[in-house]
């Protein structure tokens, strides 16, 4: 009996062992793969700090040789431009994204109830619109010609509102956790489909809908060519276009000599600071975006993987 005994105590000692040394590697690797997606973060924003003499003599460094900030305060030059499109982004993000998360959850949710006649239908037709698109002319048209949008801040949003890969997945997520007792019930007290949506569903549904105003919150932080396409002046576009033509200008610079020269000649900068200025253009694209990852992450990854089951 005593034997017995010894040998189920060390066995489950091995096992914790084993549980523990696979802990420790699992740890060890998403240490790693963490570091990994820091480190480069962290080298742009000490390149951005360094010295362009420096930079490219000896190359990119995490701790700049020689402090400068000359590629900032080449960007301040522009300052009032980089604050209005910043506020040109900044709202046509948080206009978007709410606008985009109520119309897909509107959607999503119809097609998502088995009484729904016309559900199949529905799901079809937007599933079809991920594989086929009616091209670039007939979509610039629909929003210039039909809908007079050019130089607006719609402009900026609406091509954006809908995305048929989130519907998907909210639909999905609305058909594996939401329990149709609880509909039935809502049903029998009284409560019409619209009142259901808005005090039972969307509750219920706070991890999805988080996933999906994150990505969407990317999607129009990160936009560039909505600006390029439907704004022919400065005023409403976007800083992430801002920057884009502004590194345009500078790889235009760098590559011209003459270009170069007659901007010295002119009392321009004798050290253009142009691999510094790229780096520092993506801390200020990159920067305000970062602080709205946090109020997300807590609905991230149960909003992915319980909308990811197939329905």
């Amino acid at each position: 009996m005593a034997n017995i005994m010894s040998k189920s105590v060390s066995g489950s000692q091995s096992k914790n062992q084993l549980s523990g040394r696979a802990s420790a590697l699992i740890n060890i690797f998403f240490v790693i793969y963490s570091a990994l997606c820091i480190l480069p973060l962290l080298l742009i924003v000490s390149v951005s700090f360094s010295d362009e003499q420096s930079v490219m003599t000896h190359g990119y460094r995490f701790l700049p040789e020689n402090f400068n900030l000359a590629a900032y305060r080449f960007l301040i030059k522009d300052i009032d431009q980089i604050v209005h499109s910043y506020g040109i982004s900044i709202t046509v993000t948080v206009i978007g994204t709410i606008l985009s998360v109520i119309v897909i959850a509107m959607y999503a949710y119809p097609i998502s109830r088995s009484h729904f006649p016309q559900a199949k239908f529905f799901t079809f037709f937007v599933f079809l619109t991920m594989l086929i698109s009616g091209g670039l002319v007939p979509w610039y048209l629909v929003y210039v010609q039909m809908l007079d949008l050019r130089n607006t801040l719609w402009s900026l949003i609406m091509p954006l509102i809908m995305s048929a890969f989130w519907v998907l997945i909210m639909r999905t997520f609305f058909k594996e956790t939401v329990p149709e007792a609880v509909l039935e019930s809502a049903k029998i007290d009284g409560a019409g489909e619209l009142r259901i949506f808005i005090r039972i569903v969307l509750p219920l549904s706070l991890p999805v809908l988080a996933t999906v105003a994150l990505f969407q919150t990317l999607t129009y932080w990160n936009d560039w060519f909505l600006s390029l396409v439907f704004i022919s002046d400065n005023h409403n576009i976007s800083v992430q276009y801002f920057l884009y033509k502004m590194m345009v200008n500078i790889q235009y610079l760098s590559s011209n000599p003459n270009a170069m020269a007659e901007i010295t000649r002119a009392g321009g900068m004798v050290n253009f600071p142009s691999e510094t200025v790229r780096m520092a253009m993506v801390v200020v694209g990159v920067g305000p975006i970062v602080f709205a990852y946090p109020f997300f992450q807590k609905y991230f990854i149960k909003g992915l993987t319980v909308g990811s089951v197939k329905g």
